[in-house]
């Protein structure tokens, strides 16, 4: 889910001409993901990770990665420990929870 968030997040930015997207989340493997180039190497090793694994979610991977790059790359990964009393970290679990919630009740 968290991979889905910040790809739709991006997703939904028109225009990053004069200015730039700051991404906050609580995921460090969204952030180090990009930051790190992980997912970039792999992709480029039809989505084999240095381990020989898999890689997970590669279709989502390449969603985020192709959202990166439709916004020029002016993204800043910012990672920030969950559950810790940060505002909008706090706001988000509330929907996401909600939307569990009523997910599971359909």
């Amino acid at each position: 889910m968290e991979l889905l968030a910040a790809i739709t997040g991006l997703e939904s930015v028109k225009d990053t001409e004069n200015y730039e997207v700051d991404l906050y989340t609580d995921s460090k493997y969204v952030v180090d993901g990009i930051s790190k180039g992980w997912a970039e190497k792999w992709r480029k090793n039809n989505w084999i990770k240095s381990d020989k694994k898999p890689a997970l979610n590669p279709e989502l991977w390449e969603r985020l990665l192709n959202a990166v790059a439709r916004l020029d790359g002016k993204v800043n990964f910012i990672w920030l420990k969950g559950h810790d009393g940060h505002e909008y970290n706090e706001r988000c679990d509330e929907i996401a929870r909600a939307n569990a919630t009523e997910y599971k009740n359909k």
